[in-house]
């Protein structure tokens, strides 16, 4: 894999990195490029960055879906975000080297991996790069506000569809979607562990919303049917 992906990425556009490497392949970046970017790929399940962990990148998914994490010392996990191409693990590590949580591949994923050292630099010359990292800042605060209500707050069936209205929106962001179908690669474990349910708890109110005809997950497709009342039941507003 090489740099010829963030070519035809169609994230490109989009994010920090639209920033970093121009927003289209004619731009060119403000920055060396030689040395300053690797990449690499993982299998599903494999462990890509561990809490405490210590690196000189920042890295952002170029393909494929991964999530971070915190885990506890007795094995139980809450996911804290799904990752999709363009997303950044998280703009701590933008200032932090050493990782606060856990990344694990979802599904084959490319990562990109910027150093953090030609990134500060850039900040320092290029008012568009510190507001693409502002802007990420932002976006992930209030990621973190809703998260925090929703588990908080919200019922059973209102975790599970908040959540889904999340997904939904950063697929449609990513990619076309018809007739009311997401591609959403995840198990009833990896719902459960986002939205602090057991999987049995998130089998039956995925049974419970196909029985009224709100939605059906089934081989990693999501088909929304009545798209009005999922918002009603998970929306925060």
């Amino acid at each position: 894999m090489n740099a010829s992906l963030c070519v035809t990425c169609p994230n490109r556009q989009s994010g920090l990195c639209g920033k970093l490497l121009g927003s289209s392949p004619e731009e060119v970046a403000p920055a060396p490029k030689q040395g300053w970017q690797r990449f690499f790929a993982a299998r599903p399940g494999q462990q890509i960055a561990a809490r405490n962990q210590i690196s000189g990148d920042i890295f952002v998914v170029c393909t494929g879906w991964a999530f971070r994490y915190f885990q506890l010392a007795d094995g139980r996990r809450q996911i804290l975000q799904f990752l999709l191409p363009g997303d950044i693990f998280s703009t701590i590590t933008i200032f932090d080297e050493t990782f606060h949580f856990s990344v694990k591949a979802l599904t084959e994923v490319q990562i990109s991996g910027f150093a953090r050292s030609k990134i500060h630099e850039m900040c320092a010359t290029d008012s568009g790069v510190r507001w693409a990292v502002a802007k990420s800042c932002i976006d992930e605060c209030q990621d973190a506000t809703e998260l925090a209500t929703a588990l908080g707050q919200f019922s059973a069936e209102e975790r599970i569809a908040h959540l889904l209205l999340q997904l939904m929106s950063r697929v449609a962001a990513r990619s076309v979607v018809r007739d009311g179908r997401y591609s959403l690669p995840l198990r009833q474990q990896h719902i459960a562990d986002a939205v602090g349910l057991t999987p049995v708890h998130v089998s039956r109110v995925f049974s419970a919303f196909r029985d009224r005809g709100v939605l059906a997950l089934s081989d990693g497709v999501l088909q929304v049917f009545n798209a009005s009342e999922l918002e009603r039941i998970g929306s925060v507003a």
